[in-house]
């Protein structure tokens, strides 16, 4: 490797593992931010969030990388035109794509890379990171007993403590609605004061309640006879042990979310997208055996029979019945249900197809993700020896406003795609497709030296319009 090659590269892979982190923190914070709420206050540990956020970075860096090398480009070739280095190694006599050549083969292992992470690594790092997630969700929130109010948390009981003292542990004026029995309020618990502390290990929330009376409602059926309206229980002392089971942070088994298309490679969403394919045509196939009873009615034979000929013409026509309210009636009913059984069998066939082309959104999805890094190194590069501008200023907008570009256009492909509007490969590719002429352009500029970015070529432009009007 040539020294050139090295100082090249020493260039660039400082901007790139800098904006690699900063763009995958972004993005990561950002998807996080859907999940906040079901994930504060359940007192989890730094271990469970810790696996939840490496999980889901895993999910972020394909997203991350074509914007990273984008910026890191723009900032590296930027940089070298602005302290004209860029200008000194071109005057050498060496062309443009020759100093592109170390960092674009880079790019290129990086593609490469890329694609393989996305297809092997990232599916089994969604099936962990949404199991997990699912598992967070069904945990319930620690509890947060608050003076004055009732905390329903508990399955059965609806808790309310007027004051709480000793952090927490002692407690005064308690009230306890047991509806662990059924009905509503069928037991109710008011003590003076009381003690709550955890025991077996945490799987018990003990209530130690002192000085109280328990209220006990007869209009249940074992009272149902009774005159009296409730029984009264005076207590000095009565310990309560509520089961925490609801609280426990359980694992589900990973298997159960293997069906989703995220957590598939391209051969498990090939499998999946052929066979839904071919369902879809067998439904098509099937449309008109399955819709033909409908038609019995009308298939009847209406040919009658006369010295041991059939009736066929005009002397059928004559021989036909007249038409009555109810037999109307019945082909009007028939028309309806002929209707609604096609509607719904389209609904059907147009809704797997959906689903197909759900799958194979994921397949291209997995090579349009790779192959965009290489096209944002053919937008970067050129670019920023154009602009001759590094830091962070300049290259971030121009990096934001291409990321937006073709983040936008990706979304319509892929909304298109699914919808059927056009074939899945085109929507997933037209991104790239229409960005690979635009990089392509800048490279052809930045090799001839072109001002198209400077201020004094647009003035100059401008000016020779208004001539060519005058």
């Amino acid at each position: 490797m040539k020294k050139l090659d090295k100082l090249i590269l020493r260039a660039f892979f400082g901007p790139f593992l800098l904006t690699f982190t900063v763009v995958e923190f972004i993005l990561l914070t950002q998807y996080m931010l859907k999940y906040l709420d079901e994930l504060v206050g359940k007192d989890l540990g730094a271990e469970v969030f810790g696996e939840l956020l490496f999980y889901f970075s895993i999910n972020m860096a394909p997203v991350a990388l074509p914007l990273a090398v984008l910026l890191s480009s723009l900032m590296t070739f930027g940089s070298l035109g602005e302290h004209y280095e860029l200008t000194a190694i071109k005057t050498s006599g060496i062309a443009l794509p020759r100093i592109l050549r170390p960092v674009l083969i880079v790019v290129s292992f990086i593609t490469v890379g890329a694609f393989f992470f996305n297809n092997y690594v990232v599916p089994k790092a969604n099936l962990k990171a949404y199991s997990l997630l699912w598992d967070i969700r069904q945990k319930k929130p620690a509890m947060n007993f608050k003076e004055g109010a009732f905390y329903n948390g508990i399955p059965g009981y609806s808790i309310k403590v007027n004051e709480k003292m000793n952090e927490g542990r002692t407690l005064r004026d308690v009230m306890i609605y047991d509806h662990t029995k059924g009905g509503t309020n069928t037991t109710v618990i008011l003590a003076d004061s009381g003690e709550m502390y955890m025991d077996h290990n945490d799987s018990y929330l003990v209530l130690e309640l002192y000085d109280g009376n328990t209220y006990v409602d007869q209009n249940n059926a074992s009272f149902r006879n009774s005159n009296e309206q409730f029984v009264r229980q005076e207590f000095d002392e009565s310990k309560l042990m509520l089961s925490m089971a609801s609280f426990n942070f359980d694992r589900t088994r990973e298997e159960l979310f293997s069906d989703n298309k995220m957590m598939k490679n391209i051969q498990e969403l090939n499998v999946v997208t052929d066979s839904l394919k071919r369902y879809g045509k067998r439904e098509v196939q099937m449309y008109a055996p399955n819709v033909d009873p409908f038609y019995m009615y009308f298939k009847a034979d209406t040919g009658q029979v006369k010295n041991g000929q059939r009736l066929l013409g005009k002397e059928v026509e004559r021989k036909l019945p007249e038409p009555t309210s109810e037999t109307m009636l019945l082909a009007t009913n028939k028309a309806r249900n002929i209707k609604s059984f096609t509607s719904s069998y389209v609904e059907r066939v147009h809704s797997t197809r959906r689903e197909a082309n759900n799958y194979e959104v994921e397949i291209w999805r997995k090579f349009t993700q790779s192959a965009s890094i290489i096209i944002m190194f053919l937008i970067g590069a050129p670019l920023g020896a154009i602009i001759k501008k590094g830091g962070l200023g300049v290259p971030v907008v121009i990096s934001i406003v291409f990321f937006i570009i073709m983040y936008v256009m990706t979304i319509l492909g892929e909304k298109w795609a699914r919808e059927g509007l056009v074939s899945v490969g085109i929507g997933m590719w037209a991104a790239n497709m229409i960005l690979l002429p635009v990089g392509l352009f800048f490279l052809y500029q930045a090799r001839n030296d072109s001002s198209l970015l400077e201020v004094d070529f647009w003035r100059k432009f401008m000016a020779r319009l208004r001539r060519n009007k005058l």
